[in-house]
Formats: structure tokens, sequence, C-alpha cells
């Protein structure tokens, strides 16, 4: 498998939370860092957070203090924790790490 999977999207209303999950190939999760993505309706695909290999990360200013990117090598699982979500947070958030995943819908209500 080299598409990374991910998982736990879903609806939650404003000031709710979600983790969403990444599992990509040990290969390409152990050599490379790894990313959150999110495209709302119409609009261009952004960066939320990444993660090196070694574990440094980097946000977006709209997602910092409420987000937060982690991951675990056993497992080879890359996770994003979204606490006090925003209406404007809703978007199809995508996983890359060296391919792009399917995307997994997170929609926030006010």
């Amino acid at each position: 498998q080299v598409q990374p999977v991910e998982s736990g999207g879903g609806l939650v209303q404003a000031g709710g939370s979600l983790r969403l999950s990444c599992v990509a190939s040990r290969r390409i999760f152990s050599l490379n860092p790894m990313g959150w993505y999110r495209q709302a309706s119409g609009k261009q695909r952004e960066l939320v957070a990444s993660i090196t290999s070694g574990g440094y990360t980097n946000y977006a200013d709209t997602v910092k203090g409420r987000f937060t990117i982690s991951r675990d090598n056993a497992k080879n699982t890359m996770y994003l924790q979204m606490n006090s979500l925003k209406p404007e947070d809703t978007a199809v958030y995508y996983c890359y790490a060296c391919y792009w995943g399917q995307g997994t819908q997170v929609t926030v209500s006010s």
C-alpha cells in the first residue's frame, strides 16, 4: 500500500473536538515529513500542520493553539487532534505522506 489512509472525520458542533488518523506505509512514514491539509468548498487546498520524522511541528496560524499534530512511529500513524472547532474549519482534510490520501470530511455546525 502506497496511498495513506485517513479516518476520523465527521459532524461536530462548534466548540467540539475530533481526532483524525492517517496510516502510511512503514518506509514512507519513517523517512519523510508528513502533513495535514484541508480544502474547503470553493477554496484552494491549504496546509494545516506538518511534522518531520524527528517530531518537529509547524502549524497554520488559523489553527495554532487549537490543533495538535503527532505521530506514533510504532503504528505508522499520524494524528491531528482538533479542539475548539469552528464552522470555518469545515473542509475535506487530507493526509500527505509522499502521496495524498483520499480525504475525510470534517463538518462543524454553528
